[in-house]
């Protein structure tokens, strides 16, 4: 079925189409204004080149935390491990005192850095482009640091885990 098949709802169309695309999960993390620790999940988040190394990840404008990473100077990148459901729904919940009980550690600009995930990059905000209803943030990564798991994965609107590696014979 193609979106102008589907009776009325292109939105809901287009997010079916996507739900088939496969992606890892992050939670963004950044520092506002006044020194509040803000962050939001995303699974839109992809290289953007290596030379200069810069990220990119995109932020609903509607997002509680949209304002604190408006005017941010940097922002971190947490891959998530694949037990770490809970802490993607927990960024993904929009109210939420999202750092409840969580420790953070302040990296590059106080950023707040959690501990456990697969991998962590630390960026510099160098740039903001219009995406629609999202605002797309590029970041230059100024550390990154890998860690041992398996990624989370988000298809189909459900969290899943990859099959664990075969050992090599």
């Amino acid at each position: 079925m193609t979106i102008t098949e589907r009776a009325g709802n292109e939105t809901e169309a287009l997010r079916d189409c996507l739900a088939r695309w496969p992606s890892g999960v992050a939670v963004v993390t950044t520092m506002d204004r006044d020194g509040a620790r803000r962050g939001f999940t995303a699974t839109a988040f992809s290289s953007l080149s290596s030379s200069p190394p810069l990220v990119l990840v995109c932020l609903d404008r509607s997002a509680d935390c949209s304002p604190a990473f408006d005017a941010a100077e940097a922002m971190a990148v947490h891959l998530l491990r694949d037990d770490q459901e809970q802490l993607a729904m927990r960024f993904a919940t929009k109210g939420a005192d999202k750092y409840a009980g969580l420790p953070s550690t302040p990296g590059l600009a106080r950023v707040p850095l959690l501990d456990g995930v697969l991998a962590r990059l630390e960026c510099e905000l160098v740039n903001r482009f219009d995406g629609g209803d999202h605002v797309i943030l590029i970041g230059r990564v100024r550390r990154s640091e890998v860690f041992a798991g398996q990624p989370l994965i988000y298809c189909g609107r459900a969290f899943r885990s990859l099959p664990p590696a075969e050992s090599p014979a």
